[in-house]
């Protein structure tokens, strides 16, 4: 099973907030994504914003829990905003002031399409190519939220959101 998991609006993101605070989201979501190994998962930075996460001889519907959990966890994580010039030097100094910093926060969102070998797909490639066709369909679902190929022939999108809770 892949998924393909795509910062949503993060140019966006980068020119408003800088490329050191787009550094900084690329390096939560890999943290987050990280995490997944919980379900078995292994997340690769695919490119730009866009991560793969592989979860071996799984099917969607085992891996689903676990990447809407995902999504979850890095919409609901705040972003803390400081100055350039009073970030700390070390993680220790940074431990110390997130306590009391009351600097603006942003958070993001990612969207995730997903795909698993199907009787058409006769090369990895073509797994690839469906759960990116995933993932275009759910940006074009509004974003922050995870598709399964799969079931888009089957069932209609599987759109999971926040607000479907």
């Amino acid at each position: 099973m892949l998924a393909m998991s795509d910062v949503d609006h993060f140019k966006k993101f980068n020119d408003t907030h800088g490329h050191d605070v787009g550094d900084q989201v690329l390096r939560l979501v890999a943290s987050k994504l990280s995490k997944i190994t919980n379900g078995g998962g292994r997340a690769y930075r695919y490119g730009g914003e866009e991560f793969a996460i592989v979860f071996a001889a799984k099917t969607i519907d085992e891996c689903m829990p676990h990447l809407e959990a995902i999504r979850e966890t890095i919409a609901n994580y705040a972003i803390q905003l400081r100055n350039k010039d009073s970030r700390p030097q070390d993680d220790q100094q940074g431990r110390q002031r997130r306590s009391g910093a009351h600097e603006a926060s942003v958070s993001v969102t990612v969207s995730i399409g997903v795909a698993e070998r199907q009787p058409e797909h006769r090369t990895p490639e073509e797994v690839l190519k469906s759960a990116d066709q995933a993932l275009y369909a759910a940006k074009g679902a509004g974003r922050n939220c995870v598709v399964a190929y799969g079931q888009l022939k089957r069932r209609g999108a599987v759109r999971t959101t926040e607000a479907a809770h």
